[in-house]
């Protein structure tokens, strides 16, 4: 009969001391069991196995020897066979069953573990995780987001993996807390309290955040019902003065740095919803006023159109002292694009923003308008300045307006004609390749259009002494989708027929859903139409590296 290998003796003892403490009625007597236990961790490999079963089964019995098996029970957890790896990983959330003031330290652990690269091993950390998670969602979430944190503490050395171990704890929050709303509703208990406890770990952990990673945290705070529809508007402005902070408004502008306005302008984005909700927008609109347009000729040219996109799609939700105090440089830049002699190069999307802008803003302080633009609007108020003369104003502005009309009109025409002919060519068109280049170009003419026809409905109320100014969302901006809503509400801007043109572009054949834009076939009509085609969330998706000396030097352009 063959001698038994060191192999199966070491087998046989882990089986015998593990059948010796499931007898045992007092198992803490049986403390040289467990010792044989945590020294056969050190065996063979089914020995590990074994060994990672027993330790946690029976850690609670032996306090005092509590610092040693949770040692060598991590030693299986970076051993060099995958099966030991997955059996010690498995058996982590045992150690907190019977004893969870170990929890906070396994969570701990299990967060480095993320950085795992089988599927297996993974598979086995999030597990173990939502296992915990479960048992102490506060705990939990409170362990993992110390992996989140600022770079104050780390040596260089300790840098780089730190960084791969935070973007899989992002990852782990992002799809298997997040997005399992369910099983995080249920966990939230009490409610309020856990929410508010999840806020302030966001809150404490945004120092050093890129774009990406901000939205993530913004998604899992809107989330939470706390912040939820029937929120009350202090809680929406919560939001958004989180959104401030990471948009840097308490900072001065610098106009070289690319990385703040990419930051505001997503930041700006990101917080629109929010205004619709009652939460005010006067910090940010205090510092485009302050801080971004008196050095807007110094912007690079990408930046001017996001901004200027951004700054009209936020108008609708000024209030008047805003709106007050950023007329008069809506209306400069406004001339500034409103050229007074007809030219070949211009930006018809930059006017769109701008007259969208101008009207949203003077429709909630119109008198002011009456020294920009000559107007003789009549509130009562000391500040309709009636006794002045505005009239070269006047003169000036209106003569801007009949040049942009003509020059729209113009280019209606050639893209009109110009659809005709894209018409012709899909007919023509052989290949597929073709056939979406054709289909692009006509995606271009019809976003041109509508940039257009919108530029024409909106420069036609003004040129009256005491004009109507649009203050609803009857006009649908050019690069925003055309909803049904948009389209059946046909009713003229300011009581003007032409208004039904420029929301859906009837009157010509350009009505196509959900059409794009982009480059067009004559290089004047790009610039014309520059940026139709950003479908953006948060100024087009940038990133932006970390600040300050806390910042990682990252960008994501």
């Amino acid at each position: 009969m063959a001698e038994p290998t060191d192999d199966s003796r070491d087998i046989e003892k882990l089986y015998e001391y593990g059948e010796k403490l499931n007898e045992a009625k007092d198992k803490s007597q049986n403390q040289k069991d467990y010792e044989g236990i945590i020294a056969a961790a050190n065996g063979s490999v089914k020995a590990k196995q074994l060994a990672a079963q027993l330790i946690p089964k029976f850690f609670k019995y032996f306090p005092e020897l509590s610092e040693q098996a949770l040692d060598q029970h991590l030693y299986l957890c970076e051993d060099e066979e995958l099966g030991v790896r997955v059996q010690a990983i498995r058996g982590l959330p045992l150690f907190c069953k019977d004893t969870p003031e170990h929890l906070a330290k396994i969570v701990d652990i299990l967060g480095q573990l993320l950085i795992a690269g089988d599927n297996v091993e993974r598979d086995a950390v999030h597990k173990a995780l939502m296992s915990l998670l479960r048992q102490d969602v506060k705990t939990s979430l409170t362990a993992l987001f110390k992996h989140i944190g600022s770079t104050d503490d780390r040596n260089a050395e300790d840098l780089s993996a730190w960084e791969s171990i935070r973007e899989k704890v992002l990852c782990f929050i992002r799809d298997k807390v997040r997005h399992e709303c369910s099983l995080l509703k249920q966990l939230l208990k009490p409610k309020d309290e856990m929410e508010r406890h999840i806020t302030n770990l966001v809150k404490q952990n945004l120092q050093d955040v890129t774009a990406a990673e901000f939205k993530l945290f913004m998604d899992f705070l809107k989330s939470l019902s706390l912040f939820g529809q029937n929120a009350p508007v202090e809680r929406i402005q919560e939001l958004v003065e989180i959104i401030e902070g990471q948009a840097d408004l308490d900072a001065q502008f610098n106009v070289s740095d690319g990385d703040h306005i990419d930051r505001f302008i997503s930041c700006l984005q990101m917080a629109i919803p929010f205004f619709m909700r009652g939460a005010s927008s006067s910090k940010f609109f205090n510092y485009l006023a302050k801080q971004i347009i008196p050095v807007f000729d110094k912007l690079p040219e990408e930046r001017k159109l996001d901004l200027l996109k951004s700054l009209a799609e936020c108008s609708l939700y000024a209030k008047p002292q805003d709106s007050r105090q950023l007329l008069p440089s809506v209306v400069q830049l406004l001339k500034k694009y409103m050229v007074r002699r007809k030219i070949e190069e211009i930006n018809f999307t930059c006017i769109e923003c701008l007259l969208y802008a101008f009207h949203h803003l003077a429709h909630k302080t119109p008198n002011a308008t009456n020294s920009l633009c000559g107007y003789k609007i009549v509130t009562g108020q000391p500040s309709d300045r009636l006794g002045e003369d505005f009239s070269e104003q006047f003169k000036d502005f209106t003569e801007r307006l009949s040049t942009i009309e003509e020059l729209a009109k113009a280019m209606n025409k050639k893209l009109t004609q110009g659809m005709a002919e894209h018409n012709k060519a899909m007919a023509a068109a052989k290949t597929e390749d073709e056939k979406e280049v054709i289909k692009k170009q006509r995606q271009n003419a019809t976003a041109g259009l509508r940039s257009c026809n919108n530029i024409l409905a909106m420069t036609q109320p003004l040129h009256g002494k005491a004009p109507s100014f649009i203050g609803d969302q009857k006009i649908s901006l050019s690069w925003k989708e055309v909803t049904k809503a948009a389209v059946t509400s046909g009713a003229g801007a300011a009581g003007q027929k032409r208004t039904a043109t420029a929301t859906n572009g009837s009157g010509t054949n350009a009505t196509k859903k959900g059409r794009g834009a982009g480059g067009l076939p004559n290089q004047l009509l790009n610039r014309a139409f520059e940026g139709l085609n950003d479908t953006r969330s948060g100024g087009r998706g940038r990133g932006w590296r970390g600040r300050g000396p806390r910042g990682r030097g990252r960008s994501y352009r």
